[in-house]
């Protein structure tokens, strides 16, 4: 059999998580950093589907976490966006590049501070990963935390953490607003208060709680907010870390039922919406989740939180006509997020719908007109439009 066909052979295996066929054809001798089409090595094939025991063969045979794609994406940064920090854990012991960025400037921290994945951004943080980077959207991870979270009980936890960190929160974006200011006039209560360093948690238990998930102790911080639940069965934030600390020990359905129970207790509190979304994502039910999307969309037209994250999602699915048609109505509400026109491009070009992209990255020009990286993509798809004419 051809080297060729081997190596095409363990990229497939690693995708689907094929431990044995991935062990055999190492030692058969296959290339373990043989890139296919899209660049992709089977590290980030494996990484790409959470394939944590291929991972950990892969990078042990001498795979290079570091290595990238044509999109410029390597398995490090992979694992930090798609909240996978078990990976980025093996990844961190096996030579990852701190400093790496992806294609939009960003480190391993902003993609999991923006989409609210706590653990991975704990593990980013403990890493040394540089909190106050800036992307090439002018964003940081506090800033992208702020802007593109919702103040709720999971991301005033990463913008604690950020904060605790050493994030400066005086750091502008490209608007000239600071985090501070974008918290204020999303009304962002809590984290204002945090931002200002002076929020104190009141309840015991939860701060037990979250010091002892803080070491990965989530059994025994489950009995601490237990305790607290005892004399307070209606309290909602306990509820949350139930939940919380139910999905961090891969105890899906109990946490969905911890959280769809606070949901019962309070259907409007949006953001069980979020949480219940994200667990049945980890649960790799992907219709469920969007369908929680939908719930909170429907119950508050006006919130764009829930619509981007819905797209996020689309996205990751490789879904593109239906994430350009959440972005179509995300600008419809906020016509001057431009941040938005960008994501609608990307879409647009995964499509093959070039000339339509080059329209939407043009309207995130015009909002931003010195900005190199709108300019670089409106570039690149005039390029492969006349490739495809």
């Amino acid at each position: 059999m051809e080297n060729h066909s081997l190596n095409t052979k363990l990229i497939h295996a690693s995708e689907q998580g094929d431990l044995a066929v991935v062990e055999r054809l190492l030692n058969e001798g296959t290339s373990v950093d043989y890139k296919d089409a899209g660049g992709r090595t089977a590290l980030m094939a494996a990484t790409q589907k959470n394939q944590i025991a291929v991972v950990k063969l892969l990078l042990e045979a001498g795979s290079n976490v570091n290595s990238r794609d044509i999109t410029q994406l390597t398995p490090f940064i992979c694992s930090g966006a798609n909240g996978f920090h078990e990976i980025l854990s093996l990844m961190l012991r096996y030579g990852a590049d701190l400093n790496s960025v992806n294609r939009f400037g960003g480190t391993a921290l902003l993609p999991s501070s923006e989409k609210g994945y706590l653990k991975t951004v704990q593990v980013c943080l403990d890493a040394g990963v540089p909190v106050n980077h800036v992307n090439n959207l002018g964003w940081s991870a506090l800033l992208e935390s702020v802007i593109l979270g919702n103040g709720g009980r999971l991301y005033s936890n990463i913008i604690q953490e950020l904060v605790d960190a050493g994030a400066d929160v005086n750091v502008l974006d490209r608007d000239g607003k600071s985090s501070l200011q974008h918290a204020k006039e999303m009304e962002q209560h809590k984290v204002v208060s945090i931002l200002n360093k002076d929020y104190v948690e009141s309840n015991e238990s939860i701060n037990k709680a979250k010091m002892l998930a803080r070491i990965d102790k989530y059994e025994e911080a489950i009995v601490e907010v237990e305790k607290g639940l005892e004399n307070d069965s209606q309290n909602l934030d306990l509820r949350y870390y139930k939940g919380y600390f139910l999905q961090e020990l891969k105890w899906f359905e109990e946490a969905l039922d911890e959280y769809n129970k606070a949901l019962a207790l309070n259907s409007n509190d949006l953001d069980f919406y979020f949480y219940t979304a994200n667990c049945l994502r980890l649960m790799k039910k992907p219709e469920e989740a969007l369908a929680e999307y939908d719930k909170a969309s429907e119950l508050n037209p006006n919130e764009t939180f829930y619509r981007y994250h819905k797209s996020n999602y689309l996205r990751e699915l490789g879904r593109h006509e239906e994430a350009v048609h959440e972005m179509n109505q995300l600008l419809s509400l906020q016509p001057h997020r431009y941040d938005f026109s960008f994501h609608k491009a990307n879409s647009l070009r995964s499509l093959g719908k070039h000339q339509e992209a080059i329209e939407a990255i043009e309207n995130a020009i015009e909002h931003d007109p010195t900005n190199p990286l709108y300019h670089m993509h409106k570039e690149q798809s005039i390029e492969l439009l006349n490739k495809k004419q």
